[in-house]
């Protein structure tokens, strides 16, 4: 793909910052994907969502690329077992504990997926300060507007609406909820991104 992939453009530091509207649009193209993914009459899950797997071809649109660990279920059946990828940080808890996989086991991928993207920073890194180190547990200790600038990209250098960013780290949040019932599917997700 022209643009490469969304972790190429966080994490390596050999391209220009994306912007807050790219990051916006990159984000509600992946929700479109997997709400899609989620509506097909198999039930797809993807199983493996991460930054790397959201390519981006010249006008920054996401595509949703390497379906090698995605699950099709059966219709009316929304779980699976499986075993579990190795992908720290991005896989929900019921799925590294059970192996049961659920729609909502991507939804959770998905708000770590947000995370990153509007901090710029992996879901898991040991190198950062203390309290810091899972994305996570640092976005929930900031989720509110004056504390909201210590977690967004530095690259961005401000230039982004803060209640935009604020709205996104909130839909991110709802996706990152510990009890699997309380996620919103990806059609809701994807609704609250167009929203803002």
């Amino acid at each position: 793909m022209a643009q490469r992939s969304l972790e190429y453009h966080l994490f390596t530091g050999r391209c220009p910052p994306l912007s807050w509207e790219q990051r916006l649009k990159i984000a509600i193209g992946a929700a479109r994907g997997l709400a899609f993914l989620h509506a097909s009459e198999k039930k797809a899950m993807y199983r493996d969502f991460k930054a790397s797997k959201i390519l981006l071809d010249a006008d920054y649109n996401a595509k949703l690329s390497d379906f090698g660990l995605a699950k099709l279920g059966s219709p009316g059946n929304s779980r699976m077992t499986i075993m579990p990828t190795r992908t720290h940080g991005y896989a929900a808890p019921e799925y590294v504990i059970s192996g049961l996989l659920y729609e909502q086991s991507d939804v959770y991928s998905f708000g770590v997926m947000i995370l990153e993207m509007l901090s710029g920073q992996l879901a898991k890194d040991p190198n950062r300060p203390k309290g810091q180190t899972n994305i996570i547990d640092w976005a929930k200790s900031l989720a509110d507007r004056r504390k909201l600038s210590h977690f967004m990209d530095p690259r961005l250098k401000g230039q982004y609406n803060s209640k935009q960013a604020l709205q996104a780290l909130h839909v991110a949040l709802s996706c990152l909820a510990g009890e699997l019932r309380s996620r919103p599917s990806m059609k809701v997700v994807l609704k609250a991104l167009e929203q803002i």
